[in-house]
């Protein structure tokens, strides 16, 4: 009889980085769950990994920004031995000019549904000593963001979440690790309307690119890890030594739409 081939989760997965996690875990050999709410693009996406990769691709199609979300996915998908949080989404704009539905569905989906799911598969992973979390935050969580107020403060809660988990963990066979990319060449720019800021008109980093340094520190049971480019490293060292007020005129620049 053939052994059962262990089962990674990834949200976020019809394309930008949770596609590129999830075909790493494929050509590693892990059956998938791949949950987004992309219903064409997510079975495109499962049907394509399963026939480069020979392994079983389940689409979930869920809205993670649904309160009841994780009971949701817990009874579709009753267990996994990886699980990649990766789904979430960004508002650029004044706190007081944002919708405040778009605000409430931007927390729900980064923070809430991400600890929700994380509490839903910990415990038999635990039970078994052995599993897997990757985190996506961003290097926006060293930083006060102006103009993503709410994005800034999302991935600041995931980075503490993350290591506090992991160090609730240490010697369970459960490694937590949380990956901080800076701007990667992803939909999230359009859905941000970050697309014509400062940030993104400076290079950007590949999505698959960034998905192999996540998962490589994934592996490794690395607790934190902040890849390359250099610059990513200069956001998350200024977020120490740099002056609150100046580091808020730069992190302000950075993201700032005129008259939005």
């Amino acid at each position: 009889m053939k052994p059962q081939r262990k089962l990674a989760l990834v949200t976020g997965a019809s394309g930008g980085l949770g596609l590129e996690f999830a075909r790493l875990l494929a050509r590693d050999g892990y059956d998938l769950a791949l949950v987004a709410r992309s219903e064409t693009k997510l079975r495109d996406a499962a049907q394509s990994l399963s026939n480069e990769f020979g392994v079983e691709a389940v689409p979930v199609v869920l809205d993670l920004a649904r309160p009841d979300s994780a009971d949701e996915l817990a009874r579709q998908v009753a267990r996994c031995d990886v699980l990649v949080n990766n789904a979430g989404f960004a508002s650029n704009g004044r706190f007081d000019r944002i919708d405040e539905n778009r605000i409430s569905e931007e927390i729900l989906l980064d923070v809430f549904a991400l600890t929700r799911i994380t509490r839903k598969y910990l415990p038999s992973m635990i039970e078994r000593g052995d599993g897997k979390v990757l985190n996506i935050a961003s290097t926006a969580g060293f930083l006060p963001g102006p103009f993503m107020s709410v994005y800034y403060a999302c991935k600041a809660y995931v980075i503490s979440f993350s290591q506090a988990v992991a160090e609730e963990l240490r010697g369970t066979g459960v490694t937590v690790t949380c990956f901080c990319p800076g701007a990667t060449d992803t939909g999230f720019a359009e859905r941000a309307q970050t697309g014509e800021t400062l940030l993104f008109k400076l290079p950007v980093s590949t999505a698959r690119a960034m998905a192999k340094a996540g998962y490589r520190a994934m592996q490794r049971g690395k607790l934190v890890e902040v890849p390359w480019p250099p610059s990513n490293w200069f956001v998350e060292l200024s977020s120490r030594l740099t002056p609150r007020r100046m580091l808020l005129w730069f992190s302000r620049k950075a993201v700032e739409v005129e008259g939005r």
